[in-house]
């Protein structure tokens, strides 16, 4: 291969890659895999967007929380007159005197760093919001992933089957022109192919509503191209499922339960916050004292609030009590339903799975068999062409329940990873 030496050239071939990685981009269209429509989620969701602001907004309350309160400053202009002497004056060096004050609050002992631990922990809840809102929304669009794939090989199976119905027809009419059999077989393959295209269209525009809806988590217009769903995803290896495991995951990773570890935490510094009020605040300050341009004196002030009203400093311990109390006992009814819900959906890919085994193993080539049993029969004039239908449409038949099996194991899978917070 020959270097490319002249400018131009060099610059044209630059240009062209460019315009060539520019249309690739242009053209990637999400929906093939998972991890497509995930990625593609996390950086454009509007709602997933704003909890992580809310979320950052919280963490930058924290400094302030513990932050001292800004200083004060007075100026007091004393005999602005001079006895009388002079036309008013606001100008330090031409009164009597000026005053100076520069004030400090200070909270009692330890309030601080509680009010500051109060902040964190609500911090910390906000991210576990955010940890929510996307197990939610992943969730969502796992689950609408997979009911596309359902619908797509739906699709195809009645498309599969409008082909046999035909076929089926052509047998069947040549056996009529042949005197083998009746019209009528005809006119029944005719019937089934009309109700396979009714199916057809109710399977079309469910397509649709799942096409819009999958668009609609993405935040993109909802006629906006979304690539088939390729494969659904594999199923995890038992081990992988032991409930003692992915028990002990949910309760360090679950977001809702997350989210209510802080809030017992906030709850519980904001008791001791509040039972801190029972001793007073202080104010420090510093006054210098200015006569002409001179200053000759200065003062030092000192402030402090009396706590008398113990009565409704007691209520308010009483409600950060309370507060704290409702706080672990919403915490303990999460983890019962984070939990019951987790046997439950374990329970239930179980059983899918061993469903889709059966079908796969026993329930399909069963079906098959009987099927090509029955056609060559027919054809052969020892049965009719009910019994053909009728093997024809338990095939069918099983084929739809093997879909609808793999499609509540994945959304068995999907809720446990709902659970979880994260892939199994």
């Amino acid at each position: 291969m020959k270097t490319l030496r002249h400018p131009l050239i060099a610059t044209f071939v630059a240009l062209a890659c460019s315009c060539s990685m520019a249309l690739r981009a242009a053209e990637f269209v999400p929906g093939a895999t998972i991890e497509s429509l995930l990625v593609y989620a996390q950086e454009h969701n509007p709602e997933l967007a704003a909890m992580r602001y809310e979320a950052q907004a919280a963490d930058e309350r924290v400094v302030p929380a513990g932050a001292l309160s800004d200083p004060r400053f007075r100026a007091t202009l004393s005999d602005i007159t001079r006895m009388g002497e002079q036309n008013p004056s606001v100008l330090p060096g031409r009164v009597g005197k000026t005053a100076y004050l520069w004030m400090q609050e200070v909270p009692w002992f330890g309030k601080r760093d509680l009010k500051r631990d109060v902040a964190q922990q609500e911090a910390l809840g906000a991210q576990g919001r955010t940890r929510g809102t996307w197990s939610e929304l992943s969730s969502r669009i796992k689950t609408t992933h997979a009911q596309l794939y359902f619908l797509q090989r739906s699709e195809q199976l009645v498309a599969e089957n409008l082909t046999l119905m035909e076929q089926l027809e052509k047998i069947a009419l040549s056996r009529y022109a042949g005197g083998l059999s009746a019209q009528q077989d005809a006119i029944r393959a005719q019937v089934e192919q009309g109700g396979l295209s009714s199916e057809q269209i109710a399977l079309g525009m469910e397509h649709h509503h799942l096409h819009a809806r999958m668009n609609s988590l993405l935040a993109r217009p909802a006629n906006a191209p979304l690539a088939d769903a390729a494969v659904l995803r594999s199923l995890p290896k038992p081990d992988k499922l032991d409930w003692n495991r992915l028990s002990e995951r949910a309760q360090a990773n679950n977001p809702q339960l997350f989210t209510e570890d802080a809030r017992i935490l906030s709850a519980q510094k904001n008791r001791e916050l509040v039972s801190k009020n029972r001793y007073p605040d202080f104010t420090f300050g510093v006054a210098p004292m200015q006569t002409g341009t001179r200053v000759k004196e200065w003062e030092l002030m000192f402030e402090i609030n009396i706590p008398l009203q113990q009565g409704s400093r007691a209520a308010q311990e009483r409600e950060a009590e309370a507060m704290l109390a409702a706080a672990r006992e919403r915490r303990q009814a999460a983890a019962n339903q984070v939990f019951t819900e987790l046997t439950q959906s374990l329970s239930a890919l179980e059983a899918a799975q061993r469903t889709d085994e059966l079908t796969q193993t026993r329930l399909l080539p069963q079906a098959e068999l009987t099927f090509q049993s029955a056609l060559a029969a027919y054809e052969t004039g020892k049965v009719d062409f009910a019994t053909l239908l009728d093997a024809q449409r338990q095939i069918r038949l099983v084929r739809l329940n093997q879909l609808k099996v793999q499609l509540d194991a994945q959304m068995q899978l999907n809720e446990i990873e709902r659970i979880l917070g994260e892939d199994v």
